[in-house]
């Protein structure tokens, strides 16, 4: 079989072998092979060197932080510290009207996170009685405004406290004037009977002598 200069025979990703003007078998370098394989590693190096990086970033401690990260991290963990307290403080003021505590995070600069936000569930019941609708419209409102800095949420559950607390305290006292306007009644219906038991019929007497 002939074999023209021009024939190539892959034997790697780097080298070719090739027949040269006088036959004669060389080796030498692939340009394209070699180009292709030096992308790749630089592609590899740099995926090394990223994946260091992030590693490098999540562990890293405050010493290693710049000024700047270093101001986040305090200003993320106070917010965090504040969030806590506050929703703690509804908790503790609802008693058994609220639920459990949720929370919004926010990764710091050291790879920790932070509560930046909050909210805590609480129920308005209505009660079986104007008295027990009142009771727990008062525990809503102070869990409301427990926190000592009330958000404009806080202010908002809050009034809708007062207005439930409002209108049961009007059911009950419809009910105390209906109860009084019917006791009044009673009373008067007693009185008019024991009037008409006392009186008597008094039939005028024939005497005859």
């Amino acid at each position: 079989m002939q074999i023209g200069s021009n024939t190539l025979y892959d034997i790697g990703s780097n080298y070719t072998i090739k027949l040269n003007e006088k036959q004669i078998l060389v080796v030498e370098d692939d340009p394209v092979s070699k180009e292709q394989a030096k992308t790749k590693e630089t592609a590899r190096k740099k995926e090394q060197e990223e994946k260091k990086a992030e590693e490098s970033k999540k562990s890293a401690s405050p010493e290693e932080l710049s000024e700047d990260e270093e101001r986040l991290v305090k200003d993320l963990a106070s917010r965090d510290s504040e969030v806590k307290a506050h929703e703690a403080a509804h908790q503790a003021a609802g008693g058994g009207l609220t639920g459990a505590a949720s929370y919004t995070y926010q990764q710091g600069p050291d790879g920790k996170m932070y509560a930046i936000g909050g909210e805590v569930s609480i129920s308005t019941p209505s009660g079986s009685t104007p008295e027990e609708a009142i009771k727990n419209a008062r525990i809503v409102a102070a869990a409301a405004m427990a926190a000592g800095d009330p958000s404009p949420q806080d202010f908002a559950v809050a009034s809708s406290a007062r207005v439930m607390e409002m209108q049961a305290q009007q059911q009950k006292s419809k009910e105390e004037l209906q109860k009084q306007e019917g006791q009044d009644v009673y009373d008067k219906e007693a009185s008019s009977s024991n009037t008409q038991d006392a009186k008597q019929d008094y039939s005028p007497f024939n005497i005859s002598a």
